[in-house]
């Protein structure tokens, strides 16, 4: 071989060389950059997902924003401020007895139980009106949704009629359908609609399951429990008429039976 073809051949080789580090060093900076980029996708993503995360945390949940809704839908047979005055009885009667009772407390279990059916129908005969104020303490002590949703519950069964109001009222504290207060089975829209198929007014009514289910009246319902709370009333059931608590003979309590109840209200309607 001539000495010109050996440095031909060298000088191929070395070029062969210089190009195949070429292509390396642009494979390996095609793949750092890729490396880069996805680092900078992920970290963007974990930023992202750390934002988003913070903002769900301090995003208001459901009850929270109803709470703070500016627009109250109130249901029909209300009055006053967001529609929070619940009065129920006839016109011409000349007293108000007023009732403050928590959906989820046992107690008012046990006295509509025991004094709902006498209470009905004395409203029903005129002998005085009931104003309903209704309470969701409970839920704030044991982290639930029932008192508020069963409240709600009570505005769409307002809404259709102050008797469907009464029945459904008497319903959810029926023996049969009150669960124990641990228990938050009011937080259940189906719980809430089986209980109403109780009631003839409505059984099967569309548009109160409709209300039920969309909520329609959570934002009423909280601001029904902010009037308990300004309230002086630290308990229930509480009763009072006149401005002054209806109770049991000898106690500070509500009257749990139907002949407590009617001795402690005529003493109250004749003051």
């Amino acid at each position: 071989m001539s000495k010109r073809n050996t440095q031909q051949n060298k000088a191929a080789a070395r070029e062969r060389l210089r190009a195949e580090r070429e292509a390396q060093a642009r494979k390996d900076k095609t793949r750092k950059q890729f490396v880069v980029a996805v680092s900078v996708v992920a970290a963007l993503a974990v930023v992202g997902g750390v934002s988003y995360g913070v903002m769900q945390l301090n995003k208001p949940d459901a009850w929270e924003a109803a709470a703070d809704a500016k627009n109250v839908s109130a249901p029909k047979n209300t009055s006053g401020t967001d529609g929070t005055t619940v009065v129920i009885g006839k016109s011409d009667a000349k007293k108000t007895l007023e009732l403050y009772e928590d959906s989820r407390c046992p107690v008012c279990a046990t006295f509509e139980q025991g004094v709902g059916e006498t209470l009905a129908k004395d409203v029903e005969d005129g002998k005085y009106k009931v104003k309903y104020v209704g309470a969701t303490f409970i839920d704030n002590t044991d982290n639930g949704e029932g008192s508020k949703n069963a409240l709600s519950a009570l505005g769409a069964a307002l809404n259709v009629s102050p008797e469907a109001f009464m029945d459904y009222k008497a319903a959810l504290y029926s023996a049969k359908f009150h669960p124990e207060e641990s228990d938050d089975k009011f937080a259940k829209d189906s719980y809430l609609i089986e209980v109403a198929d109780s009631v003839e007014a409505l059984k099967g009514n569309k548009a109160f399951q409709k209300d039920v289910e969309d909520g329609t009246y959570d934002a009423w319902a909280m601001k029904m429990s902010d009037a308990f709370g300004k309230s002086d009333v630290q308990g229930t059931p509480t009763l009072k008429m006149d401005g002054k608590k209806v109770t049991a003979e000898g106690t500070d309590n509500a009257p749990m039976t139907a002949t407590d109840f009617t001795a402690a209200v005529d003493k109250a309607l004749k003051a």
